[in-house]
């Protein structure tokens, strides 16, 4: 792991998180080039062979700098708005190697994805195929689409990033899946090109996986025998990682049920993890302002707050917490920030070494969904990002100043 200890100091890579807290004050949020590298890799590694194209979900991590060291490494981009197009682009990544998913796509970002000629726009509902449509026709284009459909499959993850059921708002659903496709074909200036899902996030099982790729994969097979043309399959991304006590999915074991249902059908594969790239490749750190006491509590008040990393939150999301400087846990502590919300809680009874003001904690596997979520509420700047490679660092975003925050406010 590129965050471990090293003579009771904890380094990122070959340097000292202290010595980079120092420079770029708290919070700030530290990434790991070799981390990323290594995560993407086991997935460049499982499908060595097979004509796969894996794509780096963007909205796990955004900064252009991350998206340029995977796009190098041989990563496309799956993105879910216009503006993270233009990130991809900005960083390198080739259009064909970009898809773009989302069910509420303005017709500015259709035209946005058409012009850029991106390799695959996923068509989420009959409503948007006619919108696609009109929007090539105006620009005497053919738009290579895929339908996103709705597998009504039950990932068995979080309730709020659950997509793959039939209640939730992502894809068409299971039943109509057929009448789409039928009426995508006589679209004069639409090319059906494959099919996608996408069932939910942080999945540690590979049981849903598999009932979501056998009906994916039977419905592309009947396509193709109907006469579609079809030239890839995009099975989505989800793969879950280790927070605290789950058993995650190996990527090898994953790679192999995936291939065990696209191989027979030929086509090009198009996948989009995130998580199991991005979060442990990056740790939020933050300085402790002061342990308050409270009805027998005591609180560890960090200078980071929930706007910075808003996941526990959101979904009461578990982080591994450690001092930046080793001990032996002697206190049990409540974790918290300065936001002005009962909600602003990385941790309760957490074990720690004794802390004082000043001493500074590490909020691990928060490289995904992490500053990409990050927020100005309560007026707060959104903290830098450092990339560590080796022992050197750079900043790939700078901290926020006020004058940043109200740049765009007339009064």
């Amino acid at each position: 792991m590129s965050f471990a200890y090293q003579n009771k100091k904890l380094m990122c890579e070959g340097m000292a998180v202290a010595a980079i807290a120092a420079q770029a004050g708290t919070p700030c949020y530290l990434y790991s080039a070799h981390q990323f590298r290594e995560n993407f890799g086991a997935y460049r590694n499982a499908f060595l062979g097979a004509d796969a194209t894996i794509c780096f979900a963007v909205k796990a991590c955004s900064n252009i700098a991350i998206l340029k060291l995977l796009g190098t490494a041989g990563a496309g981009a799956d993105t879910v708005s216009g503006g993270e197009i233009r990130r991809a682009l900005l960083a390198g990544i080739a259009p064909e190697k970009i898809i773009f998913s989302g069910v509420g796509k303005t017709e500015d970002e259709i035209a946005l994805a058409l012009e850029s000629g991106i390799g695959q726009l996923n068509v989420e509902s009959p409503e948007e195929l006619e919108i696609v449509d009109g929007i090539a026709a105006a620009r005497r284009a053919k738009a290579r689409i895929s339908l996103r459909v709705n597998p009504d499959v039950d990932a068995g993850t979080h309730e709020k990033i659950s997509t793959g059921r039939k209640s939730d708002k992502f894809g068409i659903p299971w039943p109509e899946v057929w009448e789409t496709y039928q009426e995508a074909r006589t679209l004069s200036h639409l090319e059906v090109e494959g099919v996608a899902c996408h069932i939910g996030s942080q999945i540690t099982d590979l049981a849903p996986f598999e009932a979501a790729f056998a009906k994916v994969t039977d419905l592309a097979r009947e396509l193709q025998a109907d006469g579609f043309r079809l030239r890839r399959i995009d099975l989505g991304g989800g793969l879950g990682i280790q927070y605290r006590d789950e058993t995650a999915v190996d990527v090898g074991d994953y790679a192999a049920a995936v291939m065990q249902s696209v191989r027979p059908l030929g086509l090009q594969l198009f996948l989009e993890p995130g998580r199991s790239i991005g979060a442990s490749a990056g740790a939020l750190i933050s300085e402790v302002q002061f342990i308050k006491h409270a009805e027998g509590r005591s609180f560890a008040v960090l200078d980071a707050g929930m706007n910075d990393l808003a996941r526990p939150a959101i979904y009461g999301a578990y982080h591994e917490i450690i001092p930046v400087r080793q001990g032996d846990p002697a206190e049990s502590y409540d974790v918290v920030g300065p936001v002005c919300e009962s909600s602003d809680i990385f941790g309760t009874n957490r074990r720690l070494p004794r802390l004082a003001a000043g001493d500074l904690v590490a909020i691990l596997n928060a490289g995904a969904y992490g500053a990409a979520m990050s927020s100005n509420y309560n007026t707060r700047s959104l903290p830098p990002e450092i990339l560590v490679e080796g022992d050197q660092c750079k900043v790939i975003r700078e901290r926020q100043r006020f004058e940043d925050i109200i740049a765009l406010e007339r009064y």
